[in-house]
């Protein structure tokens, strides 16, 4: 069928009496939130949706059960249609364990995955990237699905709106961008933001064919989402809506709505989308005054025993602050690489040759699994990690990206929640705060806010840390922010073994992991088992070399500068212990204690900077569990406070260094 060919929609008696009633149980639903809102039943933010009904109303009618919804913050009309029960919404929004997140959400993250409704997203715009993701997993899957993305005209401004534009025309993917233009995101008005206020004109600058439809006309929006979905399926590729359309409300509770017109206001409501619906059915003979009171009866009990359920339902124990947190992992722990190693034959091969093996092996034993990032293909990786891959399993598979960091991260992550077991590349560190939105708003937390319901199996390689005179935007070691992050795992694989084998086993974890690879590290070669499996134990420390005079603490590239400084350091008689950290959250805190209860000395080697650094939480850590078994302070080796400088010897004095260890281990075994 043709994009431009004409659908028509009977609006049967029995359809347009469904079309009236989820319109009027939004409606409804959202005055009695507004209600309750005053009686601080409800709190926090509270957007309502009242004078949108017809686009979710309108836009649901296209889509199949199977098809996947991404919604905004102001998603209660998308959840009801969707056919979230009112009363597990209502329970939600008074923070209920009932609720259709368990209380986790609230009023702006409302999930069901059994209906396919993957949350509102707070974060303008943020749901976007999600969608294309959602919408990638099903096409490498040859899903003949639509993932239908909810965004106001406020989003257009946002870097993550144009990406995932891109993304979704570059590839082609089944995605159905409606945007809610209501003419104001929060307080400012479309004329005052944007320098093209016809929407629809940025979607069709990247080849997306796009329509403009009247939002206050429920029919009206039908027959465009239906248009649409029908092209999606036909394997058109995306399709964008805006939608005219005018919230009747304020933002949300807390806006005072001091930047509009009354008049304006009241001209709209003259127009709203159930006046309108109401006076064409009456006056058409499809509906008549006692459907409507009839409808009107069924959602008041409908609200009714929402607000009910909701009243009589539980909080949930505090007992339960810290679940769902994680996916809990169903895989069993791989025996441990250093016994696997010591008992059978080993190979010597490159810290590069460890990461694309891995890489492969993964590609091969997993269809589910596909590596992203740019130049991970023709390229073969900025560090030559995917060098063949793509001649070996296709663009499908191993997939370049434009530069986007924020988008294709954010479409990982969709692909993930999407039942894929996505591999992103990004460049190096100083690269990923582009996508550090995506990461700790959306990866993070996602778990936590659908109450356990969704899980992101996704793993985020990049290249951190300096020695190779690129200055300060290529060299810095950021692993300290994300181990901040509650709701992701980061690891460090300091060995060519762990390189090889880590890749594995974090992909086997249900929870967003990021693996931090030393950019020094990718020439150096060292031992891996001959055969077998490789996958290793991702969440203990290692313990590289046994001492009992100090331990060092350490992780990624400054490995081997530790195992070097206990090499000088032994030819004085001081046997230090050294300590991989390999996981660097979780911290594998029982192994650390237990070094330093046995040496008494502790010294962190940290290439963060030190004020707010990793090595400081784990001197804290440390000074709360062992503090009357140390006999000398605990020590830290940090980067100087100073951007990494380019000159070769400026960058040396601003890094942990052999004898800078060397000379922390003699000063704590003068005290």
């Amino acid at each position: 069928m043709n994009v431009g060919e004409a659908i028509k929609v009977r609006v049967t008696r029995e359809h347009a009496r469904e079309l009236m009633r989820q319109m009027i149980l939004i409606r409804r639903f959202e005055e009695k939130c507004a209600e309750l809102y005053t009686q601080e039943k409800i709190r926090g933010f509270l957007h309502l949706y009242i004078g949108e009904e017809a686009n979710a109303v309108g836009v649901m009618q296209a889509l199949t059960p199977d098809d996947a919804i991404v919604a905004t913050y102001r998603e209660h009309g998308h959840a009801l249609v969707r056919g979230l029960p009112a009363a597990a919404v209502m329970a939600e929004m008074y923070g209920k364990v009932t609720g259709c997140s368990s209380g986790h959400g609230g009023s702006m993250h409302l999930f069901d995955v059994a209906r396919r409704f993957y949350g509102g997203n707070a974060i303008v715009g943020g749901g976007l990237p999600l969608a294309v993701g959602l919408a990638l997993a099903d096409k490498l899957r040859g899903e003949p699905r639509v993932t239908c993305c909810f965004f106001g005209e406020g989003a257009v401004a946002e870097g993550e709106f144009h990406e995932s534009m891109n993304l979704a025309a570059l590839w082609k993917l089944p995605v159905l961008f409606v945007c809610e233009n209501n003419l104001y995101a929060m307080g400012t008005a479309l004329a005052r933001s944007e320098s093209v206020t016809d929407i629809r004109r940025h979607a069709e600058s990247y080849g997306i064919r796009a329509e403009s439809v009247d939002g206050m006309n429920v029919v009206d929006v039908e027959v465009a989402a239906r248009r649409a979905s029908d092209a999606i399926r036909d394997g058109i590729g995306p399709h964008f809506i805006e939608s005219h359309t005018y919230r009747f409300r304020a933002h949300s509770m807390f806006d005072p709505e001091l930047y509009r017109d009354k008049a304006e206001v009241e001209e709209w409501k003259r127009h709203g989308p159930i006046k309108r619906f109401t006076e064409w059915t009456l006056g058409n003979g499809t509906l008549h005054q006692v459907d409507l009171d009839a409808i009107e009866a069924e959602v008041a009990q409908i609200i009714d025993d929402a607000v009910a359920f909701a009243e009589h339902s539980p909080l949930e124990p505090v007992d339960n602050l810290l679940c769902n947190v994680y996916a809990p992992s169903k895989t069993e722990l791989p025996v441990p690489l250093r016994e696997r190693m010591a008992a059978g034959r080993t190979r010597t091969i490159t810290y590069r040759e460890a990461v694309r093996e891995a890489l492969r092996e993964a590609l091969l034993r997993d269809k589910r699994v596909f590596l992203m990032g740019e130049d991970v293909g023709r390229y073969g990786g900025s560090y030559a990690c995917s060098k063949d891959l793509l001649a070996e399993f296709g663009e499908e598979r191993v997939r370049d990206t434009p530069l986007c960091e924020s988008g294709f991260v954010g479409a990982g992550i969709g692909a993930a929640i999407g039942g894929m077991r996505p591999i992103v590349e990004v460049m190096t560190v100083n690269f990923s705060m582009l996508a550090l939105d995506q990461i700790v708003n959306n990866a993070a937390t996602v778990h936590h806010m659908s109450g356990g319901q969704v899980s992101v199996p996704l793993v985020i390689r990049m290249a951190t840390g300096a020695g190779r005179q690129l200055a300060a935007q290529h060299s810095h070691s950021l692993e300290c922010w994300y181990a901040h992050v509650p709701g992701v795992r980061v690891v460090a694989p300091a060995t060519v073994a762990d390189a090889r084998g880590m890749l594995w086993t974090a992909l086997c974890d249900p929870n967003p992991v990021i693996m931090f690879e030393h950019a020094t590290l990718y020439n150096d070669d060292g031992p891996v088992p001959a055969d077998g499996d490789m996958a290793v134990d991702i969440d203990h420390a290692a313990i590289r070399r046994p001492g009992r005079d100090a331990s060092i603490i350490t992780y990624g590239g400054s490995l081997k500068k530790a195992l070097a400084a206990a090499d000088a350091l032994a030819i004085e008689g001081i046997n230090c212990e050294v300590i991989d950290l390999r996981s660097l959250r979780p911290l594998d805190i029982p192994t650390l204690v237990d070094s330093v209860k046995r040496t008494h000395r502790a010294l962190i080697v940290d290439e963060g900077w030190r004020t707010g650094s990793l090595a400081g939480e784990i001197s804290a850590l440390l000074a709360e569990q062992t503090f009357f078994d140390l006999d000398a302070p605990i020590a830290r080796v940090c980067s100087a406070e100073v951007p990494i400088p380019y000159p070769r010897h400026l960058e040396i004095a601003a890094t942990p260094q052999v004898e800078n260890i060397v000379a922390a281990v003699r000063g704590l075994l003068r005290r």
